[in-house]
């Protein structure tokens, strides 16, 4: 059994993360030779109740696990209605767009309507892997915009090495009332475009990577009323972790480097991320 980092401090306020993914760390979906990571989280052998348990057990009370295709979806779908405290977010990925046809989207929005599924996503464009056309990652970008517009749920943006054309898509669709970008990736300036358009920026473990300066300038810009916290679990662990798996019980070590960014206390920056997490996500 592979061992999961040790659990940090527990903060003294309450949190949520607002995007994991329970599926791939209780080995819903069989980690592939090239995902050593998701591998790792499997080996550990977590269930989704020792997931939550560890996590409540440092403050991280609730959380929303994120669909990629329709069986993921589909699954995180159902465990947000069996579990207190977990919301589901469902989409087809950008990586696999070429899958999001008619009928795939129609199941796609008529899990959006379920109550648990307070989501779509996540969603939205990658040019760093060339697994769909552009072509494909678009037409699905949009029609995940207009589902999320038509279900009123909140859309979760993937957008890696593609800013400019995920904004300008945003802006030509018509962005529904309530957007996030997960894992924000972006610099200064990119945080910037999403304080102007309202856009929640959710930050994961690389804002606390020594190379990474860049996302802590963004973090420096972000108002607190647009900012989220998360894992993306199993992946992008915060320092000291990385190449480990993460979890939501490590939250605690992202958000007290954001909270040192923003020159407050970890209580206040707790405060204001669970408020947000009602705005975008609704009451728990």
């Amino acid at each position: 059994m592979t061992k999961l980092p040790a659990a940090p401090e527990p903060l003294s306020a309450p949190v949520f993360d607002s995007h994991c993914h329970l599926d791939i760390m209780v080995g819903n979906r069989q980690a592939s030779s090239g995902d050593p990571v998701a591998q790792a989280a499997q080996a550990s052998e977590a269930s989704v109740r020792s997931i939550l348990e560890d996590s409540r057990a440092v403050g991280v009370t609730r959380l929303v696990t994120i669909g990629y295709d329709l069986r993921s979806s589909r699954w995180n779908a159902e465990v947000a209605a069996e579990q207190e405290g977990v919301y589901a977010g469902v989409a087809i990925h950008p990586n696999e767009a070429h899958e999001a046809t008619a009928e795939v989207l129609a199941e796609i929005e008529s899990l959006a309507r379920r109550p648990e599924v307070r989501a779509v996503g996540e969603t939205g464009l990658d040019y760093f892997r060339d697994w769909a056309s552009k072509e494909d990652q678009h037409a699905s970008f949009r029609a995940h915009i207009e589902i999320a517009k038509r279900t009123g749920k909140a859309l979760v943006i993937h957008d890696r090495d593609a800013h400019e054309d995920v904004l300008r898509v945003l802006a030509e669709e018509g962005a529904p009332d309530k957007v996030v970008f997960h894992s924000f990736s972006g610099d200064a300036e990119m945080a910037k475009k999403c304080v102007e358009a309202g856009y929640f920026m959710s930050f994961s473990g690389p804002v606390t990577y020594k190379n990474a300066a860049y996302l802590r300038e963004a973090a420096q810009t972000a108002p607190q009323e647009l900012m989220l916290v998360e894992t993306d679990a199993p992946y992008l662990p915060p320092v000291p972790h990385r190449g480990k798996p993460n979890a939501p019980y490590l939250i605690p070590l992202t958000l007290r480097c954001l909270a040192e960014v923003k020159g407050v206390h970890p209580d206040q920056l707790c405060e204001a991320i669970s408020a947000n997490g009602v705005m975008v996500f609704g009451e728990w």
